[in-house]
C-alpha cells in the first residue's frame, strides 16, 4: 500500500412495495425549475496559496455524479466519473484527485466503514482517507484487478471490493479472494466479464447478495452462495442495484429488463410496461418512509409506493436523464446525481444543486 499526504484543492463559493403488479397505476411529472439561467461568474481553484481562475459553462459538481455518501459527520461527498471525489460540508466544495493522493479519477462507489474511513473504488485501485492522508491499494496489495467496481461495509467491518477481475474481502489487515460461482444459465448477457459484480448488498440477516454481470443475483450466507437467474424467475441476469424494503422484500434493479421483488413467494417483475421509467435500474435506495426510489439510464428516477410509480425528470431531454446515485440526507432531503449534475428534490420540483445556489 502507498500513503500520500492530504493537500488542499478546494472550489469555494457561496453555498449558496410489494402489490401483484396487474394493479400498478403510474404518472408521470416533468420538471422543470422555470427560472432564468443565473449569471456565470468565473470559478476559481486553490491550490496550495496560488489563485486559478476556471472558467465552468454550466457551474457543476461534475456532469456525472456517480455516488453519493453522507459521512457521520455530516459532509456530502460526490463521486465523479472523471474529476475524482468532491465533498461538500454546507459551505464549500474541496476536490480530490489523483494529483491530491486519491488512485483515480474516476471514483464508482463511497463507504464509510466504522472507524470513520472514506474508502473509495476508482478506475485505478481502491483508496482509503482517514481524515488526513491517502492510502491506496492495489494488485500488489491483493486486490484482483486495479479496476474497481464497487464496495460494501458489512456488519462485522470487513470490507467487500468488487474489481473487474473478481470480488475480494479485506478484514483491515489483508485481502482474501472470494471465488463466486458461476451459475449454470443459458441466458447469460456479459456486458464486460463474468467475474465482475455489479452490486453489493447486506440482508437484515447478514447475508451478503451479489449482483452479477451476467450471471443473476448470488446470496452468501456465510457459508454457502444460493444462485438466482432469469431461471428462477428474476428479470434479468445483469444486476446493476440492490436494495431491501422495510417489509423484508430484497428488489434487484437490472439491465435492460426492469425491475425484481423477491420474497418468500418467489419473484414478481416491473418494467416500463407498468410505470417505470427505464427498464434499466442503476441504483436503489428505500427512503425513510419506506419509498423505493429507482435512478434510471435515460428516464430519470422512478419512485414506488407499492402501488404507483411517479417518474422525475430533468428538463433538457432524455441525454440528461441518466441517474447514477440516489442519497437521502439526515434531514430527510433527497439528492440526485444526474448526467446533467447534482439535483435536489423540493416538494415535486427537482432543483440544479449548483445552478440554484441551494
Amino acid at each position: 500500500m502507498k500513503q500520500i499526504p492530504f493537500f488542499v484543492f478546494a472550489l469555494l463559493f457561496g453555498s449558496c412495495i410489494g402489490q401483484n403488479n396487474s394493479n400498478i397505476k403510474f404518472q408521470s411529472v416533468a420538471i422543470g425549475n422555470g427560472q432564468p439561467e443565473p449569471k456565470r461568474i468565473p470559478v476559481y481553484r486553490f491550490l496550495s496559496v496560488k489563485l486559478i481562475p476556471q472558467e465552468q459553462t454550466d457551474l457543476q459538481v461534475s456532469d456525472y455524479i456517480r455516488t453519493m455518501l453522507q459521512d457521520k459527520a455530516g459532509n456530502i461527498w460526490f463521486g465523479t466519473n472523471n474529476d475524482g471525489v468532491c465533498r461538500y460540508n454546507g459551505k464549500q466544495f474541496v476536490y480530490f484527485g489523483t494529483k491530491e493522493g486519491i488512485s483515480g479519477n474516476a471514483v464508482r462507489k463511497l463507504v464509510e466503514d466504522q472507524a470513520g474511513n472514506i474508502w473509495m473504488a476508482t478506475n485505478n485501485g481502491l483508496t482509503m482517507y482517514n481524515g488526513k492522508t491517502f492510502t491506496l491499494f492495489t494488485e500488489k496489495d491483493g486486490l484482483p484487478s486495479n479496476d474497481t467496481w464497487t464496495l460494501l461495509c458489512d456488519s462485522k467491518g470487513q470490507l467487500w471490493v468488487s474489481t473487474m477481475k473478481g470480488v475480494c474481502r479485506y478484514n483491515g489487515t489483508s485481502f482474501t479472494a472470494v471465488d463466486l460461482p458461476l451459475a449454470v444459465t443459458h441466458n447469460r448477457e456479459f456486458r464486460f466479464t463474468p467475474k465482475l459484480v455489479w452490486s453489493m448488498y447486506e440482508d437484515k440477516r447478514g447475508a451478503i447478495w451479489f449482483g452479477t454481470d451476467g450471471n443473476g443475483v448470488k446470496k452468501f450466507d456465510g457459508t454457502t452462495f444460493t444462485n438466482y437467474t432469469v431461471a428462477n424467475g428474476l428479470a434479468g441476469n445483469n444486476v446493476l442495484s440492490i436494495t431491501q424494503d422495510k417489509a423484508g422484500n430484497l428488489w434487484f434493479g437490472t439491465w435492460g429488463h426492469g425491475l425484481s421483488r423477491y420474497n418468500t413467494d418467489g419473484f414478481v417483475n416491473y418494467t416500463d410496461k407498468n410505470g417505470l421509467a427505464s427498464n434499466d435500474v442503476w441504483t436503489m435506495l428505500v427512503d425513510k418512509q419506506g419509498y423505493l426510489w429507482m435512478g434510471t439510464l435515460g428516464g430519470g428516477v422512478s419512485k414506488f409506493n407499492g402501488t404507483t410509480f411517479t417518474t422525475y425528470t430533468e428538463n433538457e431531454g432524455r441525454t440528461k436523464n441518466h441517474v447514477q446515485s440516489i442519497l437521502q440526507d439526515k434531514n430527510g432531503e433527497m439528492w440526485f446525481g444526474f448526467s446533467g449534475g447534482v439535483f435536489r428534490l423540493k416538494d415535486i420540483t427537482l432543483i440544479n444543486f449548483i445552478k440554484e445556489g441551494c
